[in-house]
């Protein structure tokens, strides 16, 4: 197979489409990782796990209006366009998509896409409108990129869940795979919103990390009652006083409903405010006495 050409990076969906079609016409396997920018080491997991899996990567670099509610400061968002196609080339990826808001959005676009029950709880509680807007925007890519994998993030498990879901439901011929938490030394989840902490905030910000950790060895210790093990985590985060806890909830993987016993594949997701920086975290285990 001959080698990948340097990075092309396309602003119109007409681009777009010509240069993935002919890459699909020449049979090649596509792999696309849909971010919102801003790319640290987590994204380039992502996108090096897309460079193993496919024949050309395809990038996408656009940040959704519709996922910020009124409340989120969408224009705040960290944007450095430079630097993140300097890494993306690194990997090395082939295409990257850098759409205007108009190319993604009419506008007098009506159309929603929700996945429901699975977009309301959790993360959805506190941001209702959040999952429908993600849903829609990666939807959207997925028709105009038309790929053979979706490389998607366990970071974030809830969203990676209704993606799964979407997909499923309305047979998208996709394959997703969930790559891995890219943590920092310290266990922090990479995340562009990090950048946003103070360094007295990004020094708390460990135990959110600690406090999942704490649950994994109860669990492996025995312990199968989730009030046992959200009381610990909740106690750990409590000592931490830069550290204001949303949620931290045990639920079944595969649905999200809360668990009273642990079994199966359990998912701890957890969301904390340091100072006004929101962030997330969760921990997936596989709990001996229920499905796989």
């Amino acid at each position: 197979m001959t080698a990948p050409p340097r990075m092309q990076v396309v602003r119109s969906r007409q681009a777009l489409r010509r240069c993935v079609r002919a890459w699909r016409r020449a049979g090649l396997r596509v792999a696309f990782v849909p971010t919102m920018g801003s790319l640290h080491e987590g994204h380039l997991s992502l996108l090096r796990r897309a460079r193993r899996l496919g024949d050309r990567v395809v990038l996408s670099i656009f940040v959704n209006p519709t996922q910020f509610s009124p409340r989120e400061d969408f224009g705040a968002y960290p944007r450095n366009l430079p630097r993140d196609l300097r890494l993306a080339r690194g990997v090395p990826v082939d295409l990257c998509f850098t759409p205007p808001v108009e190319a993604m959005y009419a506008q007098d676009s009506r159309t929603e896409v929700r996945v429901t029950c699975l977009d309301r709880v959790l993360e959805g509680s506190t941001r209702p409108a959040h999952f429908a807007g993600v849903a829609l925007v990666v939807l959207k890519l997925l028709h105009l990129v038309e790929p053979d994998l979706l490389i998607l993030g366990q970071k974030d498990a809830q969203q990676a869940l209704i993606l799964e879901r979407m997909v499923r439901d309305l047979d998208v011929p996709v394959k997703v795979v969930r790559g891995p938490t890219v943590r920092e030394r310290d266990g922090l989840a990479m995340s562009s919103r990090n950048a946003f902490l103070s360094p007295e905030d990004r020094a708390a910000a460990a135990a959110l990390w600690r406090s999942l950790r704490h649950a994994r060895d109860l669990v492996r210790s025995g312990e199968r009652r989730s009030s046992r093990v959200l009381a610990a985590v909740r106690a750990d985060l409590a000592q931490e006083p830069r550290i204001r806890l949303d949620y931290a909830a045990a639920v079944d993987a595969r649905t999200l409903e809360p668990l009273t016993r642990l079994e199966g594949r359990v998912l701890f997701p957890l969301a904390a405010y340091l100072g006004r920086t929101r962030l997330i975290d969760n921990l997936e285990i596989h709990v001996p006495g229920g499905r796989r």
